[in-house]
């Protein structure tokens, strides 16, 4: 059995680790908070930009579809994959479930004949990939924790110019959205070329858009809709990176919040060995005083 001094040198330990998961807790609640708020704020804005993207594309029409970033090449072989994850760990699985979710698609992609490129946001992200031996055709990091819309239109850029010049046929999209603080779902999204359904919606869409207005496009809606196409690829990284860092807070509080719940348990059990501990030392010199007593009667 351990001795008294051994067993509090552990609870010390555990009560320092404790303190900084503690401290880690209420860093990442305080900045899931803001995290939050600037979701609250995107949402509305992402959800505008797609609206007036789609009525622009109807009303292009036939036009729309000559567009490159409207236009699919005549094969796919290499599919660009961008996975959105943090700078730093400590945060449960939050970035695993994204390295594993984008290795599933390459393997996939691989067994259909196609190539992959590999971008990835996150100090983690990037590190795994490189580590697993992938060549990275983009890296971008730090500023997972708190994305700007600059650092989304570098990204978007990137992408928008590999599709144009053919390096890439295709481009997905995979990051962590934010349900709450327990919860981030990992979510795959394609990014080139724009889908029929995510440029003009489907009917369902439409008819709750609900009465269109007439409007008058001035230039014509095709020079509009080629300009807010690249605006529209550009919020929907935004709104990815956006929302991964709200994932990252959330799930870094709760994994904080797990760690500085098991040190207390462990806290518990070395209390508990230390005080049988000083028992068995109390226990052992009460008999070592009577055996004393005894030789001397």
């Amino acid at each position: 059995m351990a001795s008294q001094r051994d067993v509090k040198n552990k609870i010390a330990s555990v009560k320092n680790i404790q303190k900084i998961t503690r401290a880690m807790e209420m860093v990442a609640a305080a900045r899931l908070r803001r995290a939050e708020q600037r979701i609250s704020a995107l949402r509305p804005y992402a959800d505008a930009v797609g609206r007036m993207t789609r009525q622009a594309a109807l009303a292009a029409g036939a036009e729309a579809s000559r567009l490159p970033l409207l236009t699919e090449h005549d094969s796919v072989d290499n599919v660009g994959l961008l996975l959105v994850t943090g700078d730093r760990g400590l945060a449960g699985g939050f970035n695993s479930q994204i390295i594993r979710a984008g290795v599933r698609l390459a393997a996939e992609l691989s067994d259909e004949g196609k190539a992959a490129a590999w971008y990835a946001t996150g100090r983690r992200g990037v590190s795994s990939i490189s580590f697993r031996g992938h060549e990275l055709s983009g890296t971008y990091t730090g500023f997972a924790d708190k994305p700007a819309y600059a650092d989304a239109r570098t990204i978007a850029d990137d992408l928008i110019q590999a599709y144009i010049d053919g390096r890439v046929d295709r481009v997905e999209m995979v990051y962590n959205s934010y349900v709450s603080p327990l919860t981030q779902r990992v979510t795959h999204q394609r990014l080139l070329p724009l889908s029929q359904e995510d440029i003009t919606g489907d009917e369902d869409a439409a008819a709750d858009d609900g009465p269109r207005p007439l409007v008058d496009y001035e230039p014509d809606p095709e020079a509009i809709l080629r300009r807010l196409v690249p605006d529209y690829i550009e919020i929907s990284v935004y709104r990815a990176l956006v929302e991964s860092a709200a994932g990252f807070f959330g799930a870094q509080m709760t994994a904080m919040r797990s760690a500085s719940e098991n040190a207390g348990e462990i806290i518990t059990d070395y209390t508990l060995q230390m005080n049988r501990a000083r028992q068995a030392e109390i226990t052992q010199e009460i008999m070592e005083v009577v055996a004393g007593a005894e030789g001397l009667s």
